[in-house]
This record gives structure tokens, sequence and C-alpha cells, in this order.
């Protein structure tokens, strides 16, 4: 397939092949916003389910007080539940 035949989710899957990245690393690279990226995401994740690879997601984590307990580990918190602080590291995803 050619390069520009891939679709975005084709090519987030692809980077995260590679290497590892957060939403912001995969939106400045694909000119997309995080948001977005979380979406494509979700759906990469399902496509890869059936497959004999996996997305795994490293969780945000507060850099105040370390929370990491996300519900929804495929989301962008703005804020920490444990100590409201607005610092938070994004998730990372990759696949394997």
């Amino acid at each position: 397939m050619r390069e520009a035949d891939e679709t975005t989710r084709q090519k987030l899957a692809d980077a995260l092949r590679a290497e590892p990245a957060t939403p912001s690393e995969l939106a400045t690279q694909f000119d997309l916003t995080p948001h977005a990226v979380v979406g494509h995401v979700e759906h990469v994740s399902q496509s890869v389910d059936g497959s004999d690879e996996r997305l795994l997601v490293a969780p945000p984590a507060c850099r105040e007080c370390g929370f990491d307990d996300y519900d929804d580990l495929l989301n962008l918190p703005s804020r920490c539940p444990d100590c409201k602080s607005e610092s938070i590291d994004e998730p990372t995803f990759t696949i394997e």
C-alpha cells in the first residue's frame, strides 16, 4: 500500500508499532489535536484486538502526588482527582 493510501489510523498504528508515544507527540507528527489522536487510538485498539498484537497504555500520572489510578486510560485528564493538580503526564501508547 502506498503511503498516500494509508488512513490516519493506519499511520498512527504504524507509528505506535515503531515506538511508544503520547497523544501530544502523535498530534504534532500527524497534524491532529491530542483529543482526536485519543479517538483514533480507541479505534486502533479495536483493530488490533483480534490480532496477535496488543495496544499497551502507560496511564496518565499526576506529577505532584503520583496518582495514576484513572478509570479510563484512553483519556486526557485535566486535573488530578486526589490533589487537584493540573500537572498531569499524558498516557503513553504502544503496540506490541
